[in-house]
C-alpha cells in the first residue's frame, strides 16, 4: 500500500513538473473560434470570454496544442454606443488549457473574422467541387482571399507561389509561414519564429477584420489589452467568429539558442524555409500552472 502511494505521489509530482515546463514559442499563432458572443449592449468588465483552439498547433520537438483546447479571456472595459460615439470593447486572452490545467499566457490579435467568413472558407465558392466531391478533395479560398487550398494532395498557394500545406484530421486547417499583411500594418514573424503556423482558415498574410463593421484599435502588441471599436453604433462580436491570436509572452520568458539542425529539415539553417521544417524559436514563453 505504501509503495503504491509513493508511486502515485511520484506520478503526480512528475505531471506537475511537466506542466510547469510547458513551453510555447513566442510568435506562435493560435487559431481559435469564439464560443459565445460579445455585445457592447450587454457585456461588462469582468465577464469571461471563452474560445476553443480550432486547429492543432504544432510546437517544437513534437509537442502540440490539441484542437478543442480552451482559451480563456476576460472583458476589461466596455463603452456602449451613445449619440455619435461608437461602441468599444477592451478584452484580453490570457489563459490556455495545457495538460488539463489552465496556464497563463499573453497574446495579441492578428485577425478576426465573422461566422459567415468562417463558413465560406470551409466550402468551395463555385465550380464542380461544390457539393459534388469529397471534402478531402475540395479547393477552397482562405479568409483574406489571397490563399487557395488545393486539398487532395495539392499545396496552399498564393498566386503561383506555394505558401503552405493543407492539414487533415478532425479539425482541418493549413500550415503556412506568415507574412506582413498588405496595407494593414501587420507584422511578419516575431522573435525569429518563422516556423509554419497553424492558420486554420486564414491566409498567410491575413490581418485585421473580415466580415465585420468594426476595427482593431489596439491589437495588444505592447500589452495584453485588445481594443475593438465599431465603425458606428453597437459592437457585437458573434459566437463562432474566428480569431488568430499570437503568443507574445507568459509567466516567464527565457532565451534559448537556435541550433544549426532542426527536426524535419535537411540540416542547414537555410532549410528553415522548407514547408515541414519546425525550428526552435529564439524566445520561449515558459508557463507554470495557475
Amino acid at each position: 500500500m505504501r509503495k503504491t502511494m509513493l508511486l502515485l505521489c511520484s506520478a503526480f509530482a512528475l505531471s506537475a513538473v511537466l506542466a510547469a515546463q510547458t513551453k510555447i514559442p513566442v510568435g506562435t499563432i493560435i487559431p481559435v473560434r469564439l464560443s459565445s458572443s460579445l455585445d457592447a449592449k450587454s457585456c461588462k468588465p469582468g465577464d469571461k470570454v471563452t474560445a476553443k483552439v480550432a486547429q492543432e498547433v504544432p510546437l517544437y520537438n513534437g509537442a502540440k496544442i490539441k484542437a478543442g483546447r480552451r482559451v480563456l479571456g476576460e472583458v476589461l472595459a466596455v463603452t456602449p454606443a451613445q449619440n455619435s460615439q461608437p461602441a468599444k470593447i477592451e478584452l484580453r486572452f490570457n489563459q490556455i488549457e495545457i495538460a488539463g490545467q489552465m496556464t497563463p499566457l499573453t497574446t495579441d490579435l492578428r485577425a478576426i473574422a465573422s461566422p459567415e467568413e468562417v463558413a465560406a472558407a470551409q466550402v468551395p465558392s463555385e465550380g464542380p467541387d461544390r457539393g459534388q466531391s469529397s471534402p478531402s478533395n475540395w479547393t477552397t479560398v482562405q479568409i483574406g482571399q489571397h490563399d487557395v487550398v488545393y486539398r487532395g494532395g495539392g499545396p496552399v498557394a498564393s498566386g503561383l507561389e506555394t505558401v503552405g500545406t493543407p492539414v487533415y484530421g478532425n479539425a482541418w486547417g493549413v500550415l503556412d509561414r506568415i507574412s506582413s499583411g498588405p496595407g494593414e500594418g501587420c507584422r511578419g514573424p516575431i522573435a525569429e519564429n518563422d516556423n509554419p503556423q497553424a492558420l486554420w482558415l486564414f491566409s498567410h498574410d491575413a490581418c485585421g477584420v473580415y466580415g465585420y463593421d468594426f476595427k482593431i484599435v489596439n491589437a495588444g502588441r505592447t500589452s495584453d489589452k485588445i481594443m475593438l471599436e465599431a465603425q458606428k453604433g453597437n459592437l457585437d462580436v458573434r459566437g463562432g467568429s474566428g480569431l488568430l491570436l499570437r503568443v507574445t509572452g507568459g509567466a516567464h520568458v527565457s532565451q534559448n539558442e537556435v541550433t544549426s539542425k532542426y527536426p524535419g529539415c535537411s540540416g542547414t539553417r537555410e532549410s528553415r524555409r522548407e514547408p515541414n521544417c519546425l525550428t526552435p524559436a529564439v524566445f520561449f514563453a515558459e508557463f507554470s500552472p495557475s
